[in-house]
């Protein structure tokens, strides 16, 4: 849609449509608490438009976890939807962010993002509605389609295989139980689509009671112009211990061994030389263990392990992000 598919009601139909909360964050610049608003941990896919015109702002797959409270992106979905104006207000010298045709106070704009452009745009989830992919045709927004399809969001994820054309790559990651694994990974700036389950071994559709010779891994697609398999690798090195064969934590077994399973030569390439790096200059004090495999079958673990620490948030995890020091270089 273009800016003129998108207008701005009268000032009485806006405070009718919105919630009091609504409307001091959308007309008087107000910000909602941290921690305790509808997006700031949300991960459905599918686009963030102004609560009172409808213009899209931001995409899922440019949404990241700062840590701040509010929801965090890299980057708008198209600028000429947004505005970005000095903020003197406290005493403060900041970027606000506001919509372009509904004027809508949405957050502030930072410098303190991943890289490469290290933009963080803070945002109200007061000013935000959402939009689930399998919505986006039918509310006019079909345009921004074309990024969910290309990483395998719109149609059967278990089927779907990334474009060679496109800048989306696909790997599968070992490092014990893939609870904790899948939750770091999917907060990593780049990565667009993380699912669990089980590759590597021999048994045929592999379940959690029958997946013997196989690894718990996640399924990782994940945007190389945004992110390098070398700097994933970084992220991945940091969040499991590389060092112990077979065994996580207090988990032991075949299934938790640390494995690279590579879908192209690149990736290959890539990852042994890491290895060969990590074992002459990293930290971890101990012989590095990680396989790196060519990709067969993955199997979909059963939906009840998807995204299983946002579903349980005090659920088991042994996994953590070390300082990046460990890597050695």
């Amino acid at each position: 849609m273009g800016q003129d598919n998108y207008k701005k009601p009268s000032a009485s139909d806006i405070k009718k449509r919105l919630t009091p909360e609504q409307f001091a964050v959308v007309c008087n610049a107000e910000t909602e608490p941290a921690f305790e608003n509808a997006y700031w941990n949300h991960h459905e896919p599918g686009i963030y438009v102004d609560v009172v015109t409808g213009e899209p702002l931001f995409s899922s797959l440019d949404k990241f976890d700062s840590g701040t409270g509010w929801p965090s992106f890299t980057r708008p979905i198209d600028k000429k939807f947004i505005v970005e104006k000095p903020d003197f207000s406290y005493g403060l010298v900041r970027t606000e962010v506001r919509s372009r045709i509904g004027n809508s106070h949405l957050g502030h704009l930072f410098d303190d993002g991943p890289p490469p452009e290290h933009r963080r745009y803070c945002i109200n989830s007061a000013s935000l509605r959402f939009v689930p992919v399998d919505r986006m045709a039918d509310e006019g927004y079909g345009a921004y389609l074309e990024p969910f399809v290309t990483a395998g969001l719109v149609e059967g994820l278990q089927s779907t295989r990334v474009s060679t054309e496109s800048s989306y790559e696909e790997v599968y990651l070992a490092g014990g139980c893939f609870w904790g694994m899948q939750d770091l990974l999917r907060r990593i700036p780049g990565v667009i689509f993380t699912e669990v389950g089980y590759t590597g071994g021999s048994v045929p559709n592999a379940t959690y009671r029958d997946h013997k010779g196989h690894a718990e891994a996640v399924r990782v697609i994940y945007d190389s112009k945004r992110i390098t398999f070398d700097q994933l690798l970084r992220w991945y090195f940091r969040m499991h211990d590389p060092t112990t064969l077979n065994r996580q934590g207090n988990d032991i077994g075949d299934s938790y061994r640390s494995a690279i399973f590579y879908h192209t030569d690149e990736q290959r390439h890539i990852a042994i030389e890491f290895i060969r790096k990590l074992s002459k200059f990293s930290k971890w004090g101990a012989p590095v263990v990680t396989q790196v495999v060519k990709a067969g079958p993955f199997w979909r673990a059963e939906e009840e392990h998807q995204d299983y620490l946002i579903k349980n948030p005090n659920g088991y995890t042994c996994h953590f992000l070390r300082p990046e020091s460990i890597l050695g270089f």
